[in-house]
């Protein structure tokens, strides 16, 4: 006999099914074809290609966007999501709407902003020429370009957590005479710390595989300003088979790093929890 309000077993296996189809199709058959490609003719012409100079500085500068566009998403995320869970102000719901805004805005159109912003024939294009500052086509422009895409995703791991927490820890801390500053890094970052790491998981995975705004920003100059992600669209649109599949093939594997940072970090974190139930 089955609860009135439990699914026959004979659905519940056809759901599964489904997710588990659909989860072979979608997720893991493209992710093993790449590791295939990449090692069709061997481990040594894979590695040969990961050890060419262009790929190399793809992957040094993939990892120092994401060294510096993280921490920033971090703080920034910390403190948006601070301000939306435990205070009230007027343009609250404003601020809420601009943490989303890159979930909803195209990478593209956020990368075409910047070339209008900071290009040579961009509003401060002439000024920051006349000053020697390079944005786009440079580290800065995919920095900026990268942070922007990145930024929800600490700020919307942290605020449901914080919302649901509450404010009275925060108003008896100010009641003893702790300041902002002083309640921020003695009881609200020591109640979100793990929802915060994984959320900078998040983020830096994001960041290193970010296409779209990192595209139109870079100038895909070879050696200088291309990413990973850029790499393997060169190579590939080369029929340099192996060697864009071999990148690829380690951008996704620091993917699935970053990913199971982040499992084994929720299963980490469930485990007290589970021994109080």
């Amino acid at each position: 006999m089955r609860r009135p309000t439990e699914d026959a077993p004979w659905l519940r296996a056809l759901l599964i099914g489904l997710a588990v189809l659909v989860a072979v199709l979608v997720f893991l058959a493209p992710l093993a074809i790449v590791f295939v490609e990449a090692l069709r003719r061997g481990v040594q012409p894979a590695l040969a290609a990961l050890a060419d100079p262009d790929a190399m500085a793809a992957v040094r500068l993939t990892l120092l966007v994401a060294a510096i566009s993280v921490p920033v998403n971090a703080v920034g995320g910390v403190a948006a999501a601070w301000a939306v869970a435990k205070h009230d102000f007027p343009g609250k719901r404003l601020l809420v709407v601009l943490i989303e805004l890159p979930f909803s805005v195209s990478p593209v159109i956020s990368g075409l902003v910047y070339v209008l912003l900071f290009g040579a024939q961009g509003y401060l294009g002439p000024w920051l020429r006349e000053h020697d500052i390079q944005i786009i086509f440079a580290l800065p422009g995919l920095v900026l370009a990268t942070v922007f895409v990145t930024f929800p995703f600490v700020a919307r791991t942290l605020i449901p957590l914080m919302q649901e927490q509450g404010r009275e820890e925060e108003e008896a801390a100010a009641t003893l005479g702790a300041g902002g500053l002083v309640t921020l890094w003695r009881v609200t970052l020591p109640n979100v710390k793990w929802a915060l790491l994984a959320g900078v998981l998040l983020c830096n995975a994001r960041a290193m595989g970010e296409f779209g705004a990192v595209s139109v920003v870079s100038g895909h100059v070879r050696g200088q300003t291309n990413t990973m992600p850029l790499h393997v669209e060169i190579l590939y649109n080369e029929y340099m088979f192996v060697g864009a599949f071999a990148v690829a093939a380690l951008l996704a594997l620091l993917g699935l790093l970053t990913l199971g940072a982040k499992a084994l970090l929720e299963w980490l974190t469930a485990r007290p929890l589970r021994g109080v139930a």
